[in-house]
């Protein structure tokens, strides 16, 4: 039989020279997609002839109602370590394996001070200037004596603290889980969630997504900050109120924003925050690097080829899927 095999959310159109997918058996079928689709049926009329899915991140979600539809499919080769877009438990009732991958980690964390530097030294603003003529428009401010304040100290927001000394900043930190003694090791000062938004002139999110952070920045965390300060968000989009947020920014209570990352994406044509000059966007490439993609789609490779040849994939996130669906074979 064909193994037929999609490659999700492509959007570069990269995939297939990110690992080397002829180390696959005859037989087997690929095809990449770059652009996602967010509606159910025609994504469910696109994937239904597949056996395996290579999904890239959390950007195309499968619920269960999707799954049901996909009588085909096996595996999921799912990249990074989280899947909140795969309904993982529907997926190991109804036998499909979800395998994962690495990542090289500080992608991220680099991102956030390109981000950084781009809001504070207004590089969009002076680049898209100097291409129509004019020279030093604007005017930033220096780092050096500021307070960075991290929320969340993960290995996101670690990475981001280690590099802070060469800057000469003060750090702060808060999370729910944070202790004095986590936040000393990194260089930091653990203070409340409220004194952090306070003191901060730069206040950078570095906390997962789930239902307790969820809108946890909102506009009373966005009042409390000085009208000079700026809102740096790398990690996902629904822990900062976006309404909240294009009020804040609109009425200048702080000084600016740089966003990775958004409510809905691809950011929509036409969105409020695309409207204001006081934003730096950038369309969440916090793990869009050649290195990062490498080992996400080589060992995607690996647990495939796996799979093709074991009935079971490495890095297998859901054992308790063994036996439910007869394995794919070619």
């Amino acid at each position: 039989m064909t193994v037929r095999i999609a490659i999700l959310d492509d959007y570069q159109s990269v995939a297939l020279r990110m690992a080397d997918w002829s180390m696959l058996p005859e037989g087997v079928e690929i095809e990449s997609f770059m652009a996602g689709i967010d509606e159910e049926e025609a994504l469910v009329e696109r994937l239904r002839t597949f056996q395996v899915l290579v999904s890239m991140r959390e950007r195309t979600r499968l619920p269960v109602s999707a799954l049901e539809r996909l009588p085909e499919l096996r595996l999921i080769a799912a990249t990074g370590a989280r899947q909140v877009n795969i309904d993982v438990e529907a997926a190991t009732r109804l036998g499909i394996f979800i395998s994962t991958t690495g990542s090289p980690g500080g992608s991220t964390s680099e991102l956030t001070w390109a981000l950084i530097f781009a809001i504070t030294r207004r590089v969009p603003q002076e680049d898209a200037a100097m291409r129509t003529g004019r020279w030093q428009s604007t005017m930033g401010v220096d780092l050096a004596g500021k307070t960075l304040g991290l929320m969340g100290l993960g290995r996101v927001g670690a990475g981001v603290a280690r590099a802070a000394e060469a800057f000469r900043v003060e750090l702060l930190a808060w999370s729910r889980n944070l202790t004095a003694e986590r936040a000393r090791e990194m260089g930091a000062t653990a203070v409340g969630k409220n004194e952090l938004f306070a003191r901060s002139d730069i206040l950078s999110v570095h906390v997962p997504l789930n239902d307790g952070t969820r809108g946890l920045v909102g506009a009373l965390e966005l009042g409390l900050m000085k009208p000079t300060s700026y809102l740096i968000n790398t990690s996902r989009g629904p822990i900062v109120e976006e309404t909240a947020l294009v009020e804040a920014l609109r009425g200048n209570w702080i000084a600016g924003a740089a966003l990775d990352v958004f409510d809905r994406e691809p950011l929509p044509a036409g969105h409020p925050l695309t409207g204001l000059e006081n934003v730096v966007l950038t369309p969440h490439l916090g793990y869009v690097t050649e290195e990062n993609y490498r080992v996400f789609y080589g060992e995607s490779l690996e647990n495939i080829r796996a799979y093709l040849d074991t009935g079971l994939p490495t890095r297998l996130l859901n054992p308790e899927a063994i036996g439910r669906r007869p394995p794919a074979t070619v």
